[in-house]
């Protein structure tokens, strides 16, 4: 059983839902990756998604984009992400990490090389955004002959057959995106997104964690209500970006210590009425 399953088996036992906060490897600085992957490790987070910087980042909005243009500046590359993760695991056996990221890196990498580095590094679960689970096939046999659980995105568009598609690939959890178009963009519709979770968590038999549009504990709050999983980027890139240089470190553990408390109370709500809006 992967770290990731474990992870979601220990959250189902105490009647919580997982908080994944991204960060972008490489921003605002190379030397802040690790520190603040223990940072969100200690304020609350179940899962880390870490961010591999792409010239290219098609799913991103402006937030997003702009820390990769920066890690990429800063000299990061997907050599030094597995690195960085393999530092994290030296001080925490236990938070899993999911690399978040496009295609293009990973085939210069190469796949097979790529889904070996990233096992021997630590790495939990891989995510790549323009991967359609259709042309995925060999890809997800070799990050499972790595120990790697392969993740892939749902959307509003999203049909029946893509949920089977997903289900028969997928391992760990499946994020649902939230709202049509680029991270950070648009306004969160809860009562849409509680519509489409039965449907695709009696379709893929997994976990569901939901992202974009999640911007403050109240939100957090409202979406641990009805999903399995509350992820949060942008905001947290955000949070990053304001801060002064010294101060990005409490800055996010003071946030996520925030989008913790949301989630948290959600989960006890739902204990208190009888595990509605559990999976």
């Amino acid at each position: 059983m992967s770290r990731i399953q474990q992870t979601f088996g220990k959250l189902e036992e105490d009647g919580r839902k997982a908080l994944i906060p991204f960060i972008t490897a490489g921003f605002p600085r190379l030397e802040l990756t690790v520190p603040l992957m223990h940072v969100l490790a200690r304020a609350g987070a179940d899962i880390i998604e870490l961010g591999v910087p792409f010239s290219d980042p098609m799913a991103d909005g402006p937030t997003i984009q702009r820390a990769s243009e920066k890690a990429l500046a800063n000299g990061m590359n997907l050599k030094k992400v597995l690195a960085q993760v393999a530092e994290f695991r030296a001080r925490d056996a236990r938070t899993p990490v999911v690399l978040m990221g496009y295609a293009n890196p990973i085939e210069v990498f190469g796949a097979e090389s790529f889904a070996q580095a990233a096992g021997a590094a630590g790495v939990d679960g891989v995510l790549v955004v323009d991967r359609p689970p259709e042309e995925s096939a060999d890809f997800v046999r070799a990050l499972r002959q790595h120990g790697l659980d392969p993740i892939f995105l749902l959307a509003p568009t999203s049909t029946p057959e893509r949920y089977r598609e997903v289900a028969r690939l997928a391992s760990g959890y499946v994020y649902y995106v939230s709202l049509k178009g680029v991270t950070g963009s648009g306004r969160l519709n809860v009562e849409e997104v509680a519509k489409r979770l039965p449907a695709i968590r009696a379709a893929v038999g997994l976990p569901v964690g939901v992202g974009f549009g999640i911007r403050d504990a109240a939100t957090a709050a409202r979406m641990a209500e009805i999903a399995d999983a509350v992820v949060v980027g942008s905001r947290i890139i955000e949070e990053l970006e304001g801060a002064p240089e010294g101060e990005e470190l409490a800055r996010v553990a003071a946030l996520t210590n925030e989008l913790r408390q949301g989630v948290q109370g959600a989960g006890i709500r739902n204990q208190e009425s009888g595990g509605e809006g559990q999976a």
